[in-house]
């Protein structure tokens, strides 16, 4: 056998990759599921708890895979870790607004903020680096653009979730290409940054008598749960990229929003108002487009 690239994976590593990249992104998209279960314990407090325990079960990981030399390497270059901390402070951002759309049940929005996300991306792409992008990418981003002014002037809807998740997630992958480290050690980095603070919230809701932590034994574990609920979509999305073309982990990742999608409208019951759909729709159209370009020209910067 011919030793294996990431640009050419032989069919079993290929497969290996799809399974990782299904699950990835399967587990991702049912996330509204899982912090359902949360009902009754305000977002800010789950992000605390999401924030301590992901990094503490990422470290375990970390030990467990001896991958150790990224990370004190990392710590050692401070004028990097300024870009580190950009990025946690913007997944703090992304976690703490998709898990309010869960507790206030407009994971629609979410759906659409995590649909828009390539789109922002290759905006941010083409405004900040400079990068050119095709004429469908460019009528891609047109058409977002105008689905967003669709719903604020006519829809008179300001969506605030989706725009945020859209834009702090851009961003978040426009900052993470300026660090070195790879996906399980930049968001331990990351959550080890944020850790102080969520130890002194975690603390003070101790002393104020506002934590749920010990309310009984299953909120308890309900919350412990969080940082393996982080890490394991994680550890299965660094095994389909290693294995599959880029083009294709980003085909796979329209599960995500899709499978929210799905959730808000048969599990949660969220109104779905004709002028909402046709927003969705001129955003799948718009993705359409954005994934052909993709597909048929992947010279091109995406």
């Amino acid at each position: 056998m011919t030793s294996h690239t990431a640009q050419a994976p032989g069919p079993e590593e290929a497969a290996k990759g799809v399974l990782f990249g299904l699950t990835a992104y399967t587990l991702w998209g049912s996330f509204p599921l899982y912090f359902a279960l949360f009902d009754g314990i305000p977002a800010w407090e789950i992000l605390i708890h999401r924030v301590i325990w992901s990094c503490l079960f990422l470290a375990f990981v970390i030990t467990l895979l001896r991958r150790w030399g990224p990370v004190r390497a990392a710590l050692s270059r401070p004028k990097e870790l300024g870009f580190v901390l950009a990025c946690a402070v913007l997944i703090a951002v992304n976690w703490l607004v998709f898990i309010y759309s869960v507790s206030t049940r407009h994971v629609l929005q979410a759906s659409l903020g995590y649909f828009l996300t390539p789109l922002v991306n290759v905006a941010l792409g083409m405004i900040i680096l400079r990068e050119t992008i095709s004429r469908l990418q460019a009528i891609a981003v047109v058409l977002a653009a105008l689905t967003i002014l669709y719903q604020l002037v006519l829809l008179g809807i300001f969506p605030w979730i989706a725009l945020v998740l859209a834009f702090s997630f851009g961003t978040y992958g426009l900052m993470r290409k300026k660090v070195t480290l790879d996906g399980l050690s930049g968001l331990f980095v990351e959550t080890l940054l944020l850790l102080p603070i969520g130890l002194l919230a975690l603390a003070w809701l101790s002393s104020t008598g506002l934590s749920n932590f010990t309310n009984d034994g299953q909120t308890m574990l309900l919350l412990l749960s969080a940082g393996v609920a982080t890490a394991l979509p994680l550890l299965a999305f660094a095994g389909a990229a290693r294995r599959l073309r880029l083009a294709t982990v980003g085909f796979l990742m329209y599960i995500n929003p899709t499978l929210q999608f799905l959730i808000a409208l048969f599990v949660f019951n969220e109104p779905l108002s004709l002028g909402v759909l046709a927003s969705f729709v001129v955003i799948w159209i718009a993705l359409g487009l954005y994934s052909w370009s993709a597909w048929s020209g992947r010279a091109r910067p995406v």
